[in-house]
């Protein structure tokens, strides 16, 4: 067996969300957009669902109807992106809410549903979804008689508590929401960690589920463990990968591992990457290729028939910091053919 294997903790999964959810004031969701943040949504979300969570978020309404399936009739599923045109089908028959991003969508949601639920979304300084203050201004009263059940916006810098982005644009969402009798959002979950101020009704924690910054208490989902195919024993001066970017000095163990960019193992990490043998780092030696990486195991007390990228001893920020990327990307980069084996269901 060449496959490498990410193991999907959802014991796990399901601590880190009572966790969130107990700092949290009000009700906690989930966000499990881009496939449950490359772990794989249906399964993700049922456990959360077993968690108590009972409100998601996906980003497309085709990510709500694939969620629909997993989940069946009763949670409420959110989409970001809203109202789009061809989306009218997928809303109506599979119970989604939108969350309305402009007048546009407002109407065309009005129009071809009437009395079906939709949630508002608000821009409060982070320019990319939602409507600014001046369209929420002339909608609003038109907006609120259609009775949202939900208005909310996004954070811009929540993973830095210090930002004075933080305090902007809660001020300018109580401005634009104070008075109003609907439920409201604000915190992902870095907002979830900048306190109660920030939570309000509904707090939507998405990355911390996962085992990523800035929940420095998270405990880790995913574990990626990768086959040794073969082992080499070099000589000082000999070579290793493309570009001879590796080359021994000293006597030295190699061991060609079955894995690569091919399987979302950022390219960019390999000069400062390393993998475990048990308790020994084993820098990875050479370039990633996009099917094989070449992994130093000289130190390991015994030869390896597997070495461990991702879990107990390195977190997705771990090796998101050797990639100058974010735990997300290394999350959600993980390729389709990595074998996915869930514990905990």
């Amino acid at each position: 067996m060449a496959q490498a294997k990410l193991t999907i903790d959802l014991d796990a999964l399901r601590s880190n969300w009572r966790a969130l959810d107990a700092r949290s004031e009000g009700e906690t969701a989930a966000v499990v957009k881009a496939d449950g943040y490359g772990l794989g949504a249906p399964r993700v979300a049922r456990a959360l669902a077993r968690a108590g969570a009972r409100r998601f978020f996906v980003a497309l309404a085709e990510e709500g109807a694939a969620l629909r399936e997993a989940l069946g009739p009763g949670p409420e599923i959110c989409v970001f992106s809203g109202h789009m045109p061809g989306d009218t089908d997928m809303i109506n028959d599979l119970s989604l809410v939108p969350m309305i991003n402009n007048i546009d969508q407002m109407l065309r949601h009005v129009e071809a549903l009437p009395g079906a639920p939709f949630g508002i979304q608000l821009d409060t300084g982070m320019n990319r979804l939602g409507m600014e203050p001046a369209e929420w201004a002339a909608l609003r009263d038109i907006a609120l008689a259609q009775n949202p059940v939900l208005v909310m916006s996004h954070l811009a810098c929540a993973d830095d508590a210090a930002h004075p982005m933080n305090a902007r644009q809660l001020q300018a969402f109580r401005e634009m929401t104070d008075g109003i009798d609907v439920p409201r959002s604000l915190a992902a979950t870095g907002g979830i960690h900048l306190g109660p101020d920030y939570h309000f009704d509904l707090t939507r924690p998405g990355v911390g589920l996962y085992g990523g910054l800035p929940f420095v208490d998270a405990t880790p989902v995913g574990t990626l463990e990768v086959p040794v195919i073969q082992v080499r024993e070099l000589e000082p001066g000999e070579t290793v990968g493309y570009g001879n970017s590796f080359t021994a000095s000293r006597p030295s163990r190699i061991a060609t591992i079955s894995a690569g960019y091919g399987d979302g193992i950022l390219r960019g990490m390999g000069p400062r990457a390393s993998l475990m043998a048990g308790e020994t780092r084993c820098p990875v030696a050479g370039r990633i290729s996009m099917d094989l990486i070449g992994v130093d195991v000289t130190d390991a007390p015994e030869l390896p028939d597997r070495l461990e990228l991702l879990g107990q001893h390195q977190s997705i920020d771990t090796l998101a910091g050797w990639a100058d990327t974010i735990g997300y990307e290394i999350l959600t980069s993980l390729g389709a053919r990595l074998s996915r084996v869930y514990r905990g269901e």
